[in-house]
């Protein structure tokens, strides 16, 4: 859990949250916070299962996976291409175009050039390409004047892609089953302070939307979730727009390695179905493995 990603204080939460339910669970367990170190300190603890609770570059894009499979020390979640492969949203979306699933137009661009000129037309947003939580969310209404200013923690390169209107729908995957569907309530944009902030949004679970909505959510969650070859636990996260019914849902990003407290998207969604936070985090170390 931590390591040095934006993402660090949501790690943290998701770690110590996961460690006090696995020790309820009956399981023994060590709190590793990643650094510089990680590898040396992981060769001489020689766990059963690293469980991993990192968010972010370096422990949802590959990285950590490919360290643990070095090591020979089985662990949770997807593996190393699923974990690039997901992390990087304009790759990501390639393969959801493959599968038949359908994604918001978007193109990769030099961080200058989006500041000096609209590179498609308005409303649009800018974001990382390979970071998450709403981390670095610029959105552009219709009408704007001038491109928006990006800030030192935008990268270099960044993605500017088209604003998809409507209700922020999201799924959950556990190993070849998708949960339920949970609409997300907000006053606002769906940004950082919304996702982890008291009172910054509301859950419904199941959603209570039209049943052919919510059954192309489930159907496409485990698409996405397939297509990706991701393993474990993942969250698919839509947009859709009511107005335009089935033709207005589209899929944003896959995360192979969603938040985990009690009231996180995903074990709400397992709380709905009968499977308690403490059972899925079990169930996510007797899944683990190598050669994910």
């Amino acid at each position: 859990m931590g390591g040095p990603s934006a993402e660090r204080e949501v790690s943290l939460s998701s770690g110590h949250e996961c460690a006090a339910a696995l020790r309820d669970e009956g399981f023994e367990v060590i709190e590793v916070d990643a650094g510089p170190d990680l590898a040396t300190r992981l060769a001489d603890l020689k766990p059963d299962v690293a469980f991993n609770a990192l968010h972010g570059r370096w422990g949802e894009d590959g990285c950590v996976q490919g360290i643990l499979e070095w090591l020979r020390i089985p662990y949770t979640h997807s593996g190393v291409l699923a974990s690039a492969l997901a992390m990087d949203k304009q790759r990501s979306k390639a393969t959801f175009r493959a599968a038949g699933i359908p994604v918001a137009a978007s193109l990769i661009a030099a961080k200058p050039d989006v500041m000096a000129r609209h590179m498609m037309d308005a409303p649009y947003v800018v974001k990382p390409n390979n970071e998450g939580s709403s981390v670095g969310v610029y959105l552009v209404m219709e009408g704007a004047n001038s491109p928006p200013q990006l800030g030192a923690e935008m990268p270099d390169q960044v993605m500017v892609e088209t604003y998809a209107p409507g209700r922020e729908l999201t799924t959950t995957v556990m190993g070849d089953r998708a949960l339920g569907v949970t609409d997300i309530l907000t006053d606002g944009w769906y940004d950082y302070d919304a996702k982890y902030k008291p009172g910054g949004s509301r859950h419904v679970v199941p959603a209570d939307i039209p049943a052919p909505i919510y059954d192309a959510c489930m159907e496409m969650a485990v698409t996405a979730h397939d297509a990706l070859g991701c393993r474990g636990l993942s969250r698919i996260d839509y947009r859709w727009d009511e107005a335009q019914g089935l033709d207005g849902l589209i899929v944003l990003e896959v995360n192979t390695q969603p938040g985990m407290t009690p009231t996180s998207l995903s074990p709400e969604q397992g709380a709905a179905v009968g499977i308690s936070f403490g059972r899925m985090c079990a169930w996510m170390v007797e899944d683990a493995s190598c050669d994910r």
